[in-house]
Order: C-alpha cells, then structure tokens, then sequence
C-alpha cells in the first residue's frame, strides 16, 4: 500500500518554526501550535539527542501526536461504508492498526526535520468542525498548502484529517482500503496492515 507521494514528508506539519499567526488566532489553531510547540521541545530536547533515547524519544512524540488526533475518527471515515459492517473488537483492531501505520509510515520522518517554516493563514469555525490552514515554506521557497481539519469532542479539538495540496489523507487512504476489501476481503486489509506496522 502506497501513500501519495504528497505525504512523503507528513512529518514537517509537526515540526515548525518561524511561526506566525496574522491576527488572534482560535482555539483550534492554538491546538495546533501547542502540540507543535511540544514536539519541538522533544526534539530539542538534549537529554533524548542520544541515539539510546531513540524508542524514548519516538514514544514522547506519539504520546504528542496521540493527544492531537482523534484515531477513531480518521480510521473510521478511512473505512469508509466498511466501518459499519465491523464488529466491536474489529473497530478497536482496526483503530490500532491505523494509527500504527501512520506512526510508522510518517510520524518517525519527524526526525528529519530541516527547517520548514510554516505560516498559519487562518481558521475557520463551523459548529463542531474546524479547518486550520497553512502553508509550508520549504528551503526552496516553495508554498505547500496545507489544511488541518478538526472536530470538537467534549470541549476541545482533535485532529481528524490533514490535507496537503489540496488531497485529504483520508480520503487517499479510503480509495486505498476500499479497493482491497473490493477485490479480496477486508480480512485481507487487516493481514497487510498487521504486516506493515510489524516491520522492522
């Protein structure tokens, strides 16, 4: 299962510096930047530079990201009209299992940071829902587009899809699981997924 090549580099939208907020940003985009701060501190942090820290550091940095998005969420609208038909404990696997892969396929790409910057461009509100919008500057002075999409769950808010130029996470992975369930089995999915996230 291969990614858009867009998501190659999903792990700058967590680490930013030369942050800038035009105006009074939200609550959502304040959500945002406060876990960006604390992955930052992580990163910084000289105590966990040493490559015997590694397992410590990558887990400092999941429990950052685990606290920002709402893996329930994203797995769910990533099955799609799948989700329904799973039993209870297929759910949890399948959670499990989502959130793994994106840990493994992206979040450790963190570690590659090289000085994006990033320029938040506003927010906007909509009941429950959110979008955070930015753009990425690469050392090119190339602008990436990116949009954080949120939904408020018992007064505060949680991640549940990022796009970047203009193409949802979500739905890449969606048209991805859809088609191997379509033309094998959903138990099939699950098999690649365990197989994936157990790599070494």
């Amino acid at each position: 299962m291969r990614s858009h090549n867009l998501y190659r580099g999903i792990g700058i939208f967590f680490l930013v510096l030369g942050i800038t907020i035009p105006g009074l940003a939200g609550e959502p985009t304040e959500k945002i930047k406060k876990t960006t701060d604390r992955i930052l501190s992580i990163v910084a942090n000289p105590a966990l530079k040493d490559p015997s820290r590694a397992k410590a550091r990558k887990r400092s940095i999941r429990s950052a990201v685990d606290e920002q998005f709402d893996w329930e969420e994203m797995a769910r609208r990533s099955l799609g009209r799948h989700w329904d038909q799973r039993t209870s404990d297929e759910k949890k696997e399948f959670v499990r299992l989502f959130a793994d892969l994106l840990d493994r396929t992206y979040m450790n790409k963190v570690e590659g940071y090289s000085g994006e910057k990033v320029r938040y461009e506003g927010e906007t509100i909509d009941g429950n829902y959110a979008s955070v919008k930015m753009k990425i500057v690469t050392k090119q002075n190339k602008d990436i587009p990116v949009e954080y999409r949120l939904k408020k769950e018992k007064n505060d808010w949680f991640v549940y899809d990022v796009s970047i130029e203009g193409v949802s996470l979500v739905n890449n992975y969606r048209t991805q699981f859809n088609s191997i369930i379509v033309q094998s089995s959903y138990e099939n999915l699950v098999k690649k997924l365990r197989e994936k996230v157990a790599q070494d």
